[in-house]
């Protein structure tokens, strides 16, 4: 997959791109990342990517002309048309914006991504970008109903999760199943040595070696986490 981040901030990425899971994703060459700073689409000696908004308000806003630039670059012409025409638009390629009024990210919507062949991050900052930048994009995500800096760490949480799913990047594919949100489970209780640790010891039935027995633990505890913790994906 190639995954294309048009950012204000590209120092932001250096860490998450250098450590963990994703690194190991672009030793394997699974994913092909690309930081672009959208300072460098723009046409002034100050290299202005924002402005004051039009009717006046506090804050500044995001330029449409660096984003839509940067787009052309990767997309060519061409591209840029079909996004504007989205029944036409190749299926495996997304443009997402990310912002607070977006759909919310969650692991089904992570799996979808994970199919595609191509993905573009456009990351937000200051007051937001300019309205028009939305019709440049074929998607929009939030990663929850809260407010931070910019788009640069949700697009490290959708960067994260959706590598993650892309077949030979983890070493285990059965340890995707297991996980919490598959199947709309949070995931159960999980130990390792010590067996006792103040006053607190491993379950026993996960000594007995009775498989069957473990997998219906795991399950039950599955459950009874998930309508503690999380009522709304109980009810799913």
């Amino acid at each position: 997959m190639k995954v294309d981040i048009l950012t204000l901030f590209p120092q932001m990425f250096k860490g998450v791109l250098g450590e963990s899971m994703l690194r190991i994703a672009q030793e394997k060459k699974k994913i092909n990342v690309r930081i672009h700073n959208l300072r460098d689409w723009t046409s002034d000696r100050h290299r202005t990517a924002d402005d004051k908004p039009y009717g006046g308000g506090g804050g500044m806003v995001m330029k449409i002309e660096p984003i839509h630039r940067a787009l052309t670059s990767i997309l060519g012409e061409k591209g840029i048309k079909k996004i504007r025409n989205k029944k036409s638009f190749n299926k495996t390629t997304k443009i997402i914006l990310l912002t607070p009024g977006g759909k919310r990210f969650n692991q089904a919507l992570a799996k979808r991504l994970s199919k595609l062949k191509h993905l573009i991050l456009i990351c937000g900052h200051y007051e937001g970008v300019d309205e028009r930048v939305r019709f440049l994009s074929t998607n929009e995500i939030s990663i929850g109903d809260y407010i931070i800096t910019g788009g640069e760490i949700p697009a490290m949480v959708v960067l994260d999760a959706v590598a993650r799913l892309i077949p030979g990047v983890l070493g285990s594919s059965s340890s995707l199943t297991c996980e919490s949100f598959e199947n709309n489970l949070l995931e159960y209780p999980q130990y390792t040595r010590p067996r006792k640790f103040e006053e607190r010891e491993v379950p026993k039935v996960l000594l007995s070696g009775d498989h069957k027995a473990i997998r219906e633990w795991r399950k039950a505890e599955s459950l009874k986490r998930t309508k503690k913790m999380r009522k709304d994906l109980f009810k799913k």
